[in-house]
């Protein structure tokens, strides 16, 4: 098996385990590649995983303010690594990435059992030119489905924004007609960057009558 990442061509190592199931290590990445990607540690945010804090942080206290209780994980900080990973697999459009980090998702999503997966949609036109949603990509390689309840209209990238612009921009997700909306949610996306996105559609979906929703994304 070869690195998604680099090409390396990866050793197979088998366990007694491994031949008795049947199965291989499902790893994607090379130990080269693997470690130049970064977990969060134990000093965080206790809210939103924001790094380097051991108390609730300002994006937190605000989004408090707000009427939303954050409820926030990730796995891997956003560090240089990352940054070169999600601009080959969203910009370059390199869907088969969206394997590398499968088995990492899958244990940890495997921990919301009593929550329905819901992903941040993409508008229509982004979707045409991207040709795929990327956390979707992310959430069907780690073996799990997701219901489709939003959608959302076209609007500048809010990468391009800046924080304020962010934040008073009227927000583009909507709700889909007709659909039943869960008690338990669990609302996914690929990045958390200040928590615009996702905490004010998680505001969105528990005005709709979503009694628990919590937040993930892979990357802080």
């Amino acid at each position: 098996m070869k690195c998604l990442l680099c090409g390396q061509t990866m050793k197979t190592v088998l366990t007694f385990s491994s031949l008795l199931l049947i199965k291989n290590d499902d790893s994607c990445l090379c130990s080269d590649c693997d470690t130049t990607f970064e977990r969060i540690g134990e000093e965080h945010c206790l809210n939103c995983m924001k790094t380097a804090l051991s108390t609730k942080c300002q994006d937190c206290q605000f989004w408090c303010k707000e009427g939303v209780e954050v409820s926030h994980r990730s796995i891997f900080t956003y560090n240089q690594a990352m940054k070169d990973f999600f601009s080959r697999y969203k910009f370059d459009g390199d869907f088969l990435l969206r394997k590398v980090f499968a088995s990492v998702l899958s244990a940890e999503l495997r921990k919301y059992k009593e929550y329905q997966f819901v992903v941040i949609p993409l508008s229509p036109e982004r979707l045409l030119d991207r040709g795929f949603n990327q956390v979707e990509g992310l959430v069907e390689a780690a073996g799990f489905k997701y219901l489709d309840l939003l959608e959302k209209r076209e609007e500048r990238a809010s990468s391009s924004k800046s924080r304020s612009e962010r934040l008073t921009t009227e927000l583009p997700f909507f709700i889909k007609s007709g659909v039943s909306i869960p008690k338990k949610i669990l609302l996914i996306d690929d990045i958390y960057t200040t928590g615009t996105t996702i905490n004010r559609v998680k505001k969105l979906l528990e005005e709709a009558g979503a009694e628990d929703v919590k937040t993930f994304s892979l990357v802080r």
